[in-house]
């Protein structure tokens, strides 16, 4: 199945969804190899051209994602789900759609205010145009900064996450898990539970 249904994600949303948590960890990893290596100027372009690269994918799938996920019909909370936690569930996956597509835009800011206009290979295939911003030492500085803080954030946000969803796995043994994994499962929206 295709789109989401009122009781799981289909398969549209599911390969948005891992594909896009894959690239951005490896992101996070990639982005900070390019700074501990910084002894070896070669090695460290090389890693940054691949962060560029991957973080212009991300982007690219970021935006039809968010997209799909916001126009498409969302799985009903559990049953067992407290009201507080459907809530922050909501929040953090609007959150993480959005820093999805502002964290590789920052990085994309980045190398278009940077003095050094050092261009952005697109996997060895095509220069990626910086966007038409002025450039200055204090804008590339602002933006690596943002770029940062919003990496890492999503970073924390994207494990609070899944470990919400591992401890709905193993501890309550719900199907929060399952219903991103493929797996069917019968879940009931709270006021379904008196029927």
């Amino acid at each position: 199945m295709l789109r989401n249904t009122r009781t799981s994600y289909g398969t549209v949303a599911m390969v948005f969804h891992w594909t896009i948590a894959l690239l951005f960890f490896g992101q996070i990893v990639l982005g900070y190899l390019t700074q501990a290596l910084a002894d070896d100027p070669r090695l460290q372009f090389d890693l940054y051209q691949w962060h560029k690269s991957f973080g212009f994918l991300v982007l690219v799938l970021a935006l039809p994602r968010a997209a799909w996920s916001l126009s498409s019909v969302r799985p009903v909370p559990l049953a067992s789900a407290p009201r507080w936690e459907r809530a922050a569930a909501r929040i953090v996956h609007l959150l993480l759609l959005t820093l999805t597509v502002a964290v590789p835009l920052a990085g994309w800011l980045i190398a278009s205010t940077s003095p050094l206009r050092i261009p952005s290979f697109l996997f060895d295939l095509v220069v990626v145009p910086d966007l038409p911003l002025a450039r200055s030492d204090a804008m590339e500085a602002f933006w690596s900064s943002t770029h940062a803080l919003l990496a890492y954030g999503a970073g924390v946000l994207a494990l609070a996450h899944a470990s919400a969803a591992i401890y709905h796995h193993l501890v309550r043994g719900d199907a929060m898990l399952a219903r991103i994994v493929g797996r069917r499962a019968r879940v009931l929206h709270p006021r379904d539970r008196s029927r």
